[in-house]
């Protein structure tokens, strides 16, 4: 495709992103769907075209005021500066001209919304909680992508032999820094023709929401509940830790999300997994399990802020009130799966937040409202899994608290409890 048609067909879904009347990620989707003719690697510049302007969107929007022409085209081309070799035969003198000017401004210098690119209420609060420092440490991480994370499943094979074969492949992998069954790769290969993919011994999961599966403890031959588990990255790790034995049941109401975890399952080779969408929390079938249960994890509905490397377009689609209102919704979740534990049994709650209004707070609650339950250690949990530096990923408090600029995961929370006898 002519580098001027590219840059054009880029504006147009960046008008569409812009718009964040959807999530990012589904946007893209259809918009490819629309546009079969673009080849894997134009899909890739487009694609990665939007989330950069998701992540810069008033730095970017400001800097365009000084050029011409629409603003969609001159967002594009701020992303694209410095790609010669696409600017070279797209672009006018003028826009050249344009760009080498924009270059020369020290960013330093603007005011500080500019250089954070986030909503005031979300700055502040992350300011409040990391200092100015962390603040802007978390800030730089952000302006980039995440890497990508396998999970090396047990019941297939081992860490060591998938690294290595992966290396075979052309594609350099090392051991995540915590968990046991985490392996990372820079850049983003190809990796669903590969036989290890198809094959079902790896899956793509950060390792962050690894460490939330491994938080619960699951064994062989117990009855183990994935209370929200989406398209099921946790449960299939679940299974996993139970060597595909005992009872594992992933609950959900989107029965769309659910579907998307049967191709996942299939190639897992793990049958201990029962599905089934549920209408709420407190649905029949969750209530005839009341008591039955050995460990339960809730990845709660949340504000996803924890993945803004990943999903950039939630900061400007986020708001105080969504949390609020998602508070009233993970209280209720969480009260409806502490009444599955058996005595003894774990809960976890987690979330892929940064907000202590969704995690610390409702944490906290909980604790206080059920003498019946005792907060555990994440730490002490987390070494008995074979977490690698475990003292690095626990709160003084004992919950797990995961940054992307610290720990290089996803923003993740999570506290455990166990139930008395």
């Amino acid at each position: 495709m002519h580098p001027n048609a590219l840059i054009d067909l880029t504006a147009q879904l960046v008008h569409e992103v812009l718009k964040l009347d959807a999530p990012a990620d589904s946007i893209v989707s259809y918009f490819f769907r629309k546009h079969k003719e673009l080849g894997m690697r134009e899909r890739g510049a487009l694609a990665e075209t939007a989330y950069a302007v998701l992540r810069q969107r008033l730095l970017w929007a400001h800097l365009a005021q000084s050029g011409h022409g629409p603003m969609e085209r001159r967002l594009v081309l701020l992303a694209w500066a410095g790609q010669e070799h696409i600017l070279k035969n797209g672009i006018t003198v003028d826009e050249a001209g344009w760009l080498k000017r924009v270059a020369t401004i020290d960013r330093t210098t603007l005011q500080d919304k500019l250089r954070h690119n986030m909503p005031d209420w979300l700055s502040n609060k992350l300011r409040e909680q990391l200092g100015t420092e962390g603040f802007w440490a978390l800030v730089e991480t952000l302006s980039g992508g995440a890497p990508l994370d396998l999970r090396v499943n047990a019941i297939k094979s081992k860490r060591e032999t998938v690294i290595e074969q992966l290396k075979e492949a052309g594609i350099e992998a090392l051991p995540t820094p915590f968990s046991p069954t985490g392996i990372r790769i820079e850049g983003k290969p190809a990796l669903q023709k590969l036989p290890l993919y198809t094959g079902g011994h790896v899956e793509v999961q950060d390792e962050g929401s690894q460490l939330l599966s491994l938080l619960t403890g699951a064994k062989r031959g117990e009855m183990v509940v994935d209370f929200c588990a989406g398209a099921g990255g946790k449960t299939l790790a679940l299974g996993a830790m139970m060597r595909n034995t005992g009872r594992l049941y992933a609950f959900d109401v989107s029965g769309h999300r659910l579907e998307n975890l049967k191709p996942r399952l299939a190639r897992s080779g793990l049958s201990n997994v029962y599905s089934a969408q549920i209408a709420h929390e407190n649905d029949d079938r969750i209530k005839r399990l009341r008591g039955k249960i050995d460990r339960v994890l809730v990845d709660a509905p949340c504000s996803g802020l924890g993945t803004l490397r990943r999903n950039p377009d939630l900061k400007w689609r986020q708001s105080p009130k969504a949390i609020e209102e998602l508070q009233a919704k993970q209280t209720a979740i969480l009260e409806s799966a502490s009444r599955l534990l058996k005595p003894g049994g774990r809960l976890v709650y987690a979330t892929c937040s940064l907000m202590p209004a969704e995690n610390e707070v409702i944490a906290d609650a909980f604790t206080a409202a059920h003498p019946d339950f005792v907060q555990l250690d994440a730490r002490e949990k987390l070494e008995q899994a074979g977490v690698t530096n475990a003292e690095a990923l626990v709160t003084p408090a004992g919950h797990l608290r995961l940054w992307p600029h610290l720990h290089a995961t996803d923003g993740f929370y999570a506290v455990a409890w166990e139930k008395k006898d």
